[in-house]
């Protein structure tokens, strides 16, 4: 383990008795408005000279340089802490680093460091540069080094530490719940509803320590973890020549964390990072070589880990940076930080999506408007609105109260916002109005395959107007908020709180559900659908549907396209003629829903049972198509579905069932052929795969596949490659993601 260290006596007994606490304070107020300031995360330091009586105090002469540190009381909890005192850490570095800075004193408002004589390395050399070979060898010294501390120098360790102290995998699982308990939970009342927005789930670190895989036994030993060009001195003497400042984060463990945190937050140029890690193997292969076990393969989980965790400090910061100003220069520039912290840490935390520039600007826009957390005198965000003359003014949510509910949009935790397919929903609540509220905003990132026929705004007041039994949201205003950012908003049909979400039956009906929703399909044939299509049933409906499908495909990226003629799928073209074989009885058409799925159902506990929300794909047809499309997105055994075909066919005239027992096995076999492509293409391109109905429909694709060719009567075509046939999702193995999918012929 090295040279055990020669202990240092306690700060206390040094300084802290002999130096009363009135002199402690004046020295430090003196130094807060003389001294030479330094900014840092958690602390300001401020460099000042010791002067009399304090220098003869600490035993130092007078006009000895010190630094006085002094707590940020605006510092944020964006970091993982081990241990909360860094003067014992500094102290079990006596011996092995004695060059590091030495606690001279600590109160709870300051601490006085000794003061290291140089300059940090960003001013030498800022990020982004290159760093000369020499410090590169010289950093790697450093940490290999830190491995000579003795474990029983540093101070205890926390109860729920890794028992195996060469346990890779355990100690990056510590790392990812330590990150989830000590920086998301501090800051999800505040922050939640702004990652909701972005796409990040709460449960994402969690998630991430769940997939943690096995890794090389190293031991372990004491980490700075925070070796980044500010907390790098270039001493003037050039001995050493590098020292360390800002212990406050180190920690005990798999020394690879220590690389991995150093690569990402040096910010070196993409073609010196092997440099930096041959040079790290070199140095810790001549201190402890069993430290370098498993370099080559383990390294990148440390690496992922990093810059998954960073996701959550560098969001907070830049939306912290909007609470002094708002102006279009500090907006793109928080939203630009934003985008790189999605980009960066998307593939380690699984995110299905990155939200496109706009989206996040407008996300960020609703938080700064709404947020609490506004400097003094800082100017807010501008929340403004221009109606949409299509939807009048609601009697009982009138324009002033439209402009509260998108005030409190953007303060919405993250139990309120729900980020669907193709919206983002916000649930607020407004006051003088008796009822929950969803603000409902369509995500300019999205490109959906399937395109909308009708608005949905119409079809809700053609359901609300027609006095129907059927349960939807109702529009309560419609507009374009600030930066041209189109809106909606309606009623919640959650939980009348509007503090839990809905309770969707994504495992299937109840037999009650059923048939409530069965009762619902049916009333929808009594909407007056004449204004919303005045040319349904012209053609029919089943070769308009076909030429829909026909139209999808030839409109499939490229990419997707090859795809799919390598696993049997066959082009526009002869897609149309398969299609063309198929007749269907003309049915009387009624207003359709279009996508039935389970997501797009809320529980209720009246003899409706359910509530139909989510009517941007609505349009007029063969009501047929609306049941049987719903059998199809829904598990659904089969006493379900046929308790609900016999309902449906008593709760109709003949003139809307007319041979349906022969026509619904077409409508099912056009919707696997749909989803053969649909779900495909969501596999190479990413799109919606963070929305639940989406994430199921892909995770059984091959089963997909395989019934869509053998409905088709075609062969299955190259699923029997192996690369090719791992990557596509198989009910019981879970999705891969677009980037397992391999294109091209």
């Amino acid at each position: 383990m090295g040279a055990p260290p020669v202990p240092r006596p306690p700060v206390r007994e040094r300084a802290a008795d002999v130096l009363p606490d009135s002199a402690f304070d004046a020295f430090v107020r003196v130094a807060a408005e003389r001294g030479v300031p330094s900014s840092g995360q958690h602390h300001q330091n401020f460099v000042t000279p010791l002067a009399e009586p304090v220098a003869r105090l600490l035993g130092r002469a007078a006009g000895t340089p010190v630094v006085v540190r002094i707590p940020r009381a605006e510092a944020l909890p964006v970091v993982i802490r081990t241990w909360r005192d860094e003067a014992e850490i500094l102290g079990a570095l006596h011996g092995v680093l004695p060059h590091v800075p030495e606690c001279l004193v600590k109160r709870e408002n300051a601490v006085i460091h000794s003061y290291v004589p140089g300059v940090p390395l960003s001013s030498l050399c800022g990020n982004g540069k290159p760093v000369d070979g020499l410090m590169l060898k010289a950093l790697a010294g450093l940490l290999a080094r830190m491995a000579q501390v003795r474990r029983e120098a540093l101070p205890p360790l926390p109860a729920d530490w890794p028992r195996n102290d060469k346990d890779g995998q355990a100690f990056l699982r510590t790392l990812a719940h330590l990150a989830d308990r000590q920086i998301r939970q501090p800051n999800w009342a505040a922050y939640g509803g702004l990652f909701a927005a972005l796409g990040v789930p709460g449960d994402a670190l969690t998630r991430l320590a769940g997939r943690v895989p096995a890794m090389a036994r190293r031991p372990y030993s004491l980490l700075h973890t925070d070796l980044h060009r500010d907390n790098v001195i270039v001493p003037y003497s050039g001995d050493p020549p590098l020292v360390c400042v800002d212990w406050e984060l180190a920690t005990y463990g798999d020394p690879l964390h220590d690389l991995a945190t150093h690569l990402v937050r040096m910010r070196y140029p993409a073609f010196q990072r092997d440099e930096v890690i041959h040079a790290w193997a070199d140095a810790m292969g001549a201190t402890r070589p069993a430290a370098v076990n498993g370099l080559a393969t383990d390294l990148r989980h440390y690496v992922a880990f990093e810059q998954a965790q960073s996701v959550f400090p560098d969001v907070i910061r830049a939306a912290r940076s909007l609470t002094d100003s708002r102006d279009e220069k500090s907006l793109d520039a928080a939203t630009a930080e934003v985008h790189r912290a999605l980009w960066t840490a998307a593939e380690p935390l699984g995110l299905a999506q990155v939200p496109g520039t706009a989206e996040i600007r407008g996300a960020l826009y609703r938080w700064q408007a709404s947020s609490p957390q506004r400097s003094p005198g800082a100017r807010r965000a501008t929340i403004g609105w221009v109606p949409d003359r299509r939807v009048p003014e609601h009697p009982e949510f009138p324009h002033p109260a439209v402009l509260s509910a998108l005030m409190a949009e953007g303060a919405a935790p993250a139990a309120r916002v729900f980020k669907g397919t193709a919206h983002l929903n916000s649930v607020v609540r407004v006051p003088g109005v008796g009822f929950p509220v969803v603000v409902r905003r369509r995500l300019a990132s999205v490109c959906r395959r399937e395109p909308s026929f009708l608005s949905e705004h119409a079809v809700l007041r053609a359901i609300e107007s027609s006095r129907v039994a059927v349960t939807a949201p109702r529009v309560l205003a419609l507009g374009e908020s600030a930066e041209r950012d189109p809106f909606a908003i309606h009623t919640y049909v959650g939980p009348p709180d509007g503090d839990q979400p809905p309770n969707h039956p994504v495992h299937g009906l109840l037999p009650h559900e059923a048939d409530g929703l069965v009762d619902q399909l049916c009333a929808l044939t009594d909407v007056d659908h004449g204004a919303l299509d005045p040319m349904a049933g012209e053609p029919d409906f089943y070769t308009w549907l076909s030429g829909q499908l026909v139209g999808l495909v030839r409109g499939l990226p490229r990419e997707s396209q090859q795809l799919a003629r390598l696993l049997g799928l066959p082009d526009a073209a002869r897609l149309g003629q398969i299609l063309a074989r198929h007749e269907v009885t003309p049915r009387s058409p009624s207003l359709l829903h279009g996508d039935l799925n389970p997501w797009n159902l809320v529980r209720r506990p009246d003899r409706f049972a359910l509530t139909i929300i989510d009517w941007e794909m609505a349009m007029v047809g063969d009501p047929l198509y609306d049941l049987v499309r719903h059998l199809h997105l829904t598990p659904t055994r089969p006493e379900i579905r046929d308790r609900m075909f016999r309902r449906w066919e008593r709760g109709l005239a003949p003139t809307h069932t007319k041979d349906w027992q022969r026509d619904w096995r077409v409508y099912r076999w056009i919707e696997i052929v749909r989803s053969a492509y649909v779900d495909l293409d969501r596999l190479v391109t990413g799109a919606g795969l963070d929305a639940p109905n989406v994430r199921r429909a892909v995770s059984s694709y091959a089963m997909t596949l395989r019934a869509a060719t053998a409905s088709l009567g075609l062969p299955l075509g190259r699923l029997s490659q192996p690369c090719l046939a791992r990557a596509l999702p198989d009910g019981g193995r879970g999705g891969t993601g677009p980037a397992g999918l391999p294109v091209g012929g």
